[in-house]
């Protein structure tokens, strides 16, 4: 099969074609597992910290990828719940261990033994993969194979991140970055909480411009001030400075919700900036949101197919894998990125 494979972990500031396409062996699934043939895999920036090691994958080569959708072509032994040729999908949560302390409660993105997706087992960057059978996703009719690739990630960390801003009086709203699962969230707070203002921070004019074509109450830079403080702010970038700016936007009380599994190297100047008095006092909280629970797949997924919330995207050919890569490197985002595989 073709696959676009990572064998080292490159600096992408020299490197632009950190991924080679190769034939690679067709998988097998084993017990518990099944094996898709991929239409489309979503490109996500967790892949960037991925090949430029900040989480770096614990074998390589690998093959990258975590927002596959396709059909299951062969079923492995012990599996009753997947059937050939259903269309499912595959997240970034590829298993956990289900016994844990973490997982009992409902918390498996949170298990010791949690297993991502194109980071610690080959992904969707190719034509085939396989996938526990219990942590394959079916995909509503109501979404194309490029439409529900980033609802996989993008908008189920957005539901996830959304789900931990914990909203009581409901706003003012702010999203920090303007990409790909800021844009869900948008649409996502405009059908749950239709008169809520929410308030877009983006380093790019294009991606404020595009933020207010969505219908944005406002959209400024990065740190320009709102025109009223924030009782909760999602930060959806790969920067530091942004979440210092950030702390300054919140009101009393309020919450920052990280949402990134890594953050690139910051200005070790910049925490120096940080004015405790005007920063972080008046009890403002800050909470990581840390990978996803099948459970937050299956809920996103379900209301995003009744409000139905499509996603903005682009498509690329699995062999433009790079570009696309570096495209969303060098902040080049109007919505989503696809690739196109089968």
């Amino acid at each position: 099969m073709k696959a676009m494979l990572l064998e080292k972990i490159a600096d992408l500031r020299v490197e632009n074609e950190p991924l080679r396409l190769v034939n690679y062996p067709i998988p097998e699934p084993g017990s518990g597992e099944v094996r898709i043939r991929v239409a489309v895999c979503g490109v996500c920036h967790t892949e960037l910290d991925e090949i430029e090691g900040r989480t770096p994958p614990p074998r390589l080569p690998v093959i990258l990828g975590h927002q596959a959708v396709g059909q299951i072509d062969k079923v492995g032994t012990n599996v009753n719940t997947r059937q050939l040729g259903e269309r499912i999908g595959v997240a970034w949560i590829y298993s956990a261990c289900g016994q844990c302390r973490w997982c009992l409660q409902g918390l498996e993105n949170l298990c010791p033994e949690f297993k991502a997706t194109g980071r610690d087992v080959d992904g969707g960057y190719a034509e085939y993969m396989v996938v526990p059978a219990d942590f394959a996703h079916p995909i509503p009719d109501a979404f194309s194979a490029a439409e529900a690739a980033p609802l996989l990630c993008a908008g189920a960390i957005g539901y996830r991140s959304l789900f931990l801003a914990e909203l009581g009086s409901r706003g003012p709203l702010g999203l920090t970055g303007f990409g790909a699962s800021a844009h869900l969230v948008l649409k996502l707070v405009q059908h749950q909480y239709p008169d809520l203002p929410v308030y877009v921070f983006a380093r790019s004019e294009k991606e404020q411009k595009f933020a207010l074509e969505l219908g944005a109450t406002w959209a400024g830079g990065t740190e320009d001030t709102a025109p009223k403080l924030m009782e909760a702010i999602i930060d959806t970038t790969p920067a530091w400075r942004p979440v210092v700016a950030a702390m300054r936007q919140l009101e009393p009380g309020g919450r920052l919700v990280i949402n990134a599994i890594r953050k690139e190297n910051y200005d070790r100047d910049l925490l120096a900036g940080i004015d405790y008095p005007r920063d972080l006092w008046m009890e403002k909280n800050i909470k990581s949101v840390a990978n996803v629970t099948r459970n937050d797949v299956t809920e996103f997924l379900k209301l995003a197919a009744e409000i139905p919330l499509h996603p903005t995207y682009e498509e690329f050919s699995l062999t433009d894998a790079n570009q696309a890569l570096m495209e969303l490197k060098n902040r080049k985002i109007r919505g989503a990125k696809v690739l196109r595989i089968n």
